[in-house]
């Protein structure tokens, strides 16, 4: 057992590296070992690209092990995929490989998945161990099983407020809060997930570009809630640079005014969802339901004040990120009261960020 949590560590190791590029898979490492030796190892790295098991094979190929795998453990972080989706099958690897033993952290919440995987491989006659540090993979995948347990994104509300408490200035407009490493930090974290959320204040008066332009990393879908459909089309979110997603009762004239190569083709669509009044459902419900049917597992909402109050209010979130400045500007609009449990705080230079979760999550 003990030499079955180190390799399964390792694996989590090794699936950590696809944060940022496999969603909306799952990260997910492989070991394969034979007589406690490591003879190939692999991850999930890119979405429609091969899954942690094929790279781990491959490695085992790479190093000349090919004649160990019949006879080797695979130490899996996920349940193995047993359809067709981008790629083949994975449970049908291990079975070709005639791998005599698998090691699985967690089952698949995927309905496509859910115990089929385990099934093939118990059927082929290849022995089976289930939820070994199943904390330890529910962490690291808490995006994937958000969403397909709750039926929604995983939610990360940040903001950044000034000594005294505020958001913005007397007048309402943006002021410069956070430190220069700060930024760089949230334009990484802005890499790793699915979507960033602005409301139609933010989006008028700030106009963002809600890109990653200070680190190395793929864009977020653009989200903004745009009830009245109000927003010009002159506004970065209407540039085509990446997908948008607008929000709203009101389908904006904006839509209408872009170029129809952005509406109509991809990469860069700019996608409009309708919110629907007078509904049983709550404002936000419908804006991670809008997101959910889209498939997008995790959203990085960075306000302003109204959206992230909203989300605080309803108790949709999971993480909170707050960055808090040395400096007493003064202002007009309050930050939020952060709750949960403090799981965390670090300094960056002269910023302290504060890190909460959702308590019980």
């Amino acid at each position: 057992m003990n030499s079955d949590l180190k390799y399964l560590k390792r694996a989590l190791q090794l699936a950590a590296y696809g944060l940022g590029q496999v969603s909306p898979n799952p990260m997910v490492g492989c070991v394969l070992v034979h007589d406690e030796t490591i003879i190939g190892e692999g991850w999930h790295q890119q979405y429609g690209g091969p899954h942690a098991e094929v790279q781990a094979v491959r490695d085992a190929i790479g190093r000349g092990n090919e004649h160990l795998l019949a006879g080797a453990t695979a130490y899996v972080t996920l349940e193995p995929c047993s359809h067709y989706g981008k790629t083949p099958p994975c449970a049908d690897l291990l079975v070709e490989k005639r791998l005599q033993r698998v090691v699985i952290g967690q089952g698949d919440p995927n309905p496509l998945v859910a115990g089929r995987g385990v099934a093939r491989l118990r059927a082929a006659g290849i022995a089976v161990e289930e939820g070994l540090l199943e904390e330890e993979g529910a962490e690291l995948n808490r995006r994937f099983f958000t969403f397909f347990g709750q039926k929604r994104p995983y939610v990360i509300l940040k903001w950044a407020e000034t000594a005294d408490g505020y958001l913005a200035g007397e007048d309402g407009k943006p002021l410069p809060i956070s430190g220069e490493l700060s930024g760089v930090a949230v334009h990484r974290w802005r890499s790793e997930e699915d979507a960033i959320l602005v409301g139609t204040t933010t989006a008028r008066v700030d106009n963002p570009q809600l890109n990653v332009r200070r680190w190395a990393g793929r864009n977020p879908v653009r989200v903004v809630l745009d009830r009245r459909g109000s927003l010009p089309p002159s506004l970065h979110l209407f540039d085509g640079r990446q997908p948008t997603l607008v929000l709203g009762y009101q389908r904006s004239s904006a839509l209408d005014k872009v170029p129809a190569r952005y509406l109509d083709s991809t990469p860069h669509p700019i996608a409009y969802g309708r919110l629907e009044p007078g509904t049983h459902e709550h404002e936000i419900d419908q804006v991670l339901h809008q997101m959910y049917l889209r498939n997008i597992q995790s959203v990085l909402v960075e306000g302003g004040a109204t959206i992230l109050n909203a989300f605080l209010e309803r108790g949709l979130w999971d993480e909170i990120r707050r960055c808090q400045s040395t400096q007493k500007r003064g202002g007009s609009i309050r930050a939020p009261l952060p709750q949960g449990t403090l799981r965390a705080h670090e300094q960056v230079q002269e910023d302290l960020w504060t890190y909460y979760r959702k308590s019980g999550a």
